[in-house]
């Protein structure tokens, strides 16, 4: 009756943070982390038994997959130097940063257990970023740049937040030995990524049933996750690696009544749980707050709030540096490349809100060693994290639209020449399918007319209504099926010519797959 209950208090709960977060427009994480710390204020909060192993197994395998299948292939190779140096160098500095931090200010905290705290909170979180910047007409390479960061940075700072707990488990640690796991486990897990998305594509291919075709699509990541982690490689990569490739072939393999219905699934499966880890910490604050009780509650807010002030001051001291060096290197030899906007590099160090991520891999630390003794510093771990993550979200999160319209960083129009560019395009291959149906089929060309007119002025498609269809509706059906098979033929033409972006493909595949829906 318990887990009922905490269940009905969950779905509440959700719906209430996810209302209030509309309400006042503000991303749904921001919302999500208030309630938590709210939620934790509780007495007497009954707690959750559940074993930490299954968090990371649970959330991240879908949350990763969905975000890599909404990664633009071209923009990230575009962008693969900026999105490396953040993904995967400065997870590496904020680890060793963040963990001489917390090593310096709590002494008794062992090595292996203060990195495992800088590797949680390395990699941070695009949601709360790019919900903002989306609005705001902010470039596309600044927002591309900090979605492959995010996805890559999730991949990077779980491989060595794994590699940091083995470490607390065994006591001992080689950098040696250390670096060449990380290079085995995350190639192996790229490779069994990629293996198994061109096995799912072909089973795609032959599925032919919207309903089948969802369930599948939920079965990929998380069976992606478990025969990486089977095979003593990274789960996470894997995952990545899965969606990136599946996602390439997304466009050309999946049915429109399948994209309508995962499009809703997939946004429900994602914010239910980011609740499910925001209302679970919660829970597990008030535990964790009285197993620290001998710490005075304002040492443990300036702790986490020093620890903030690292990881927000490291992300600004490697962007700037990082993104001027070719500069300079390239301003000595050849005196050309413009330097990179100050503005726009002082946004992407600003966005460095963490999140579900963090999270989840703070509550999957173990409960104990092998030995029985309990893990170093678990549950200081757990609240540092979670300071880290409401001061991000709440100081970094609420302050970053003001900070775009003080630097005057937005206002790229360039999405809205290609949107242009692709109807246009679009148009002119549905016109010429009508007239080649019609010269064919010998019809009067009075019946594709009105046809020809709602794709002039982009009117709402409108079907016949009732069983019985007259020759005319009928062949009006079929003609506005042939044209809208001819609209995405020219959208995926144009998308593999790679002369539009994907998030172009994808809102005009969106708009396609309702009209075909409709008929």
């Amino acid at each position: 009756m318990l887990l009922v209950e905490l269940l009905i208090l969950f779905m509440v709960c959700a719906v209430a943070l996810g209302w209030l977060a509309r309400q006042f427009k503000l991303p749904y994480p921001i919302a999500l982390v208030v309630g938590g710390a709210l939620l934790g204020t509780l007495p007497r909060l009954p707690q959750i038994p559940f074993d930490p192993q299954l968090i990371l197994v649970i959330v991240l395998p879908p949350i990763l997959y969905q975000a890599a299948l909404l990664t633009s292939w071209s923009d990230f190779k575009a962008n693969i130097r900026p999105i490396s140096l953040l993904a995967i160098g400065l997870v590496i500095a904020t680890t060793l940063a963040v963990g001489g931090a917390l090593k310096l200010m709590v002494p008794s905290v062992p090595w292996a257990a203060a990195f495992v705290l800088g590797a949680i909170i390395s990699p941070p979180d695009a949601v709360a970023a790019t919900a903002i910047l989306s609005r705001l007409n902010i470039p596309r390479h600044i927002v591309t740049i900090l979605e492959g960061e995010s996805l890559v940075n999730d991949a990077s700072g779980l491989v060595i937040y794994k590699l940091a707990i083995a470490a607390v488990l065994t006591g001992a640690f080689s950098f040696g030995e250390a670096s060449g796991q990380f290079a085995l486990v995350s190639l192996g897990g790229i490779a069994v990524g990629m293996a198994l998305a061109f096995l799912f594509i072909a089973i795609h291919r032959r599925l032919g049933d919207p309903l089948i075709e969802v369930i599948t699509v939920l079965t990929i990541p998380y069976a992606t996750y478990v025969a990486a982690e089977s095979l003593h490689v990274s789960g996470v990569l894997a995952v990545v690696a899965a969606g990136l490739v599946r996602g390439r072939y997304s466009p050309e393999i999946v049915s429109a009544e399948m994209r309508i219905m995962a499009r809703s699934l997939w946004n429900v499966l994602v914010f239910m749980l980011n609740s499910l880890i925001f209302i679970l910490i919660g829970i597990q604050m008030s535990d964790v707050m009285h197993n620290l009780g001998g710490i005075p509650l304002s040492d443990l807010l300036f702790l986490g709030g020093f620890i903030t002030l690292v990881a927000v001051a490291v992300r600004f001291l490697w962007v700037f540096p990082v993104a001027f060096l070719p500069h300079w290197l390239s301003g000595k030899l050849h005196e050309r490349n413009a330097p990179p906007h100050s503005g726009e590099l002082a946004i992407i160090s600003w966005c460095g809100m963490r999140g579900i991520v963090s999270l989840a891999a703070a509550l999957a630390l173990p409960a104990s060693l092998p030995d029985g003794s309990p893990f170093p510093a678990r549950d200081l771990i757990i609240f540092i994290t979670f300071c880290v993550i409401a001061f991000t979200l709440l100081g970094q999160g609420l302050t970053l639209a003001p900070l775009i319209r003080k630097l005057k960083v937005g206002s790229d129009w360039s999405m809205a020449h290609e949107h242009h560019k692709v109807r246009d395009a679009m148009q002119a291959a549905a016109l010429a399918t009508i007239d080649e149906l019609l010269e064919k089929e010998q019809v009067p060309r009075e019946w594709a007319r009105p046809l020809q007119e709602e794709i002039t002025d982009r009117l709402a498609l409108s079907t016949p209504e009732g069983p019985a269809l007259s020759p005319q509706a009928e062949w009006q059906t079929r003609l506005r099926l042939a044209v809208i098979k001819a609209e995405r033929r020219e959208l995926i033409r144009l998308w593999r010519n790679n002369d539009i972006s994907d998030e172009v493909m994808r809102h005009q595949e969106e708009i396609l797959d309702y009209q075909q829906a409709q008929l």
